[in-house]
């Protein structure tokens, strides 16, 4: 039974410019606009990052979730971290156990969606997805629509290796999650606590920038890491010799 990450949802008060950083420093292409998002007051624009995708999510209206979520961090950040699995009925099974509420449930015979509540989950909001059909790791994924690989670039950037995730208590945290995943925690080469998920790792790290507990940061796998930090130094957007900062969050190159 396995879980992999597939897909970070970003939130922004501007999708053009965000979408416009992404292009420009990471070399990413959108791939699909889902019109099924307005319907929670959002507007959207999903990124391949090889098989997984970066989306970016923005309000059009008040009184959405997101609006919500951009007000308590005091700006653009992360969002969702989107998982899939192998098998949702054990996954299903394990979150009622743990009486965790969701957001949103969808089960069809194509795709099932679990979005668990942040308040129960603690970090983000996480979702666990289940996909019909083709499980490799760039099959197919209901919310990048059926057109989405003519999109896929990865001369600069080609996988997201990890996810972090900040929180005055990062070992509760992760404590939390490993519950849900029914992955143990490890530790990272840092001594962070870590789920290793099939594919990625969620790491889980002190908050020191004062925004609170949330979705931070991403690492992700370098195809040309100089143009990669040229580019981030053209547009403002380097603030180290690894990382760059984009939608505030902090993107940092590693290798494969």
């Amino acid at each position: 039974m396995w879980i992999r990450l597939r897909q970070i949802a970003l939130v922004a008060r501007d999708l053009d410019q965000i979408t416009k950083d992404l292009h420009d420093v990471l070399g990413l292409e959108v791939g699909f606009r889902d019109p099924g998002v307005k319907v929670f007051g959002l507007q959207n624009a999903l990124f391949p990052v090889g098989g997984q995708f970066i989306e970016v999510v923005s309000p059009i209206k008040e009184g959405t979730a997101g609006g919500r979520y951009l007000e308590r961090r005091a700006g653009d950040g992360g969002y969702m971290v989107i998982t899939q699995c192998d098998d949702h009925a054990p996954r299903k099974k394990r979150v009622n156990e743990l009486g965790i509420r969701k957001v949103l449930e969808q089960d069809e015979p194509e795709y099932c969606i679990m979005q668990l509540h942040p308040r129960d989950t603690g970090g983000s909001f996480l979702e666990i997805d289940f996909q019909a059909g083709d499980l490799s790791p760039d099959g197919p994924w209901m919310p990048a629509g059926h057109d989405w690989k003519p999109a896929v670039r990865t001369h600069i950037v080609r996988a997201i290796a990890a996810a972090e995730l900040q929180s005055p208590d990062p070992a509760g945290l992760a404590s939390r999650w490993s519950q849900i995943v029914e992955i143990p925690v490890t530790r990272d080469q840092q001594g962070n606590p870590a789920i290793r998920l099939e594919n990625a790792t969620l790491r889980f790290v002190k908050d020191e920038d004062g925004r609170g507990e949330g979705l931070a940061g991403l690492d992700l796998v370098a195809t040309d890491r100089k143009a990669m930090f040229a580019n981030a130094q053209q547009h403002g957007k380097r603030v180290s010799d690894d990382t760059v900062m984009i939608s505030g969050m902090r993107l940092r190159a590693v290798d494969a």
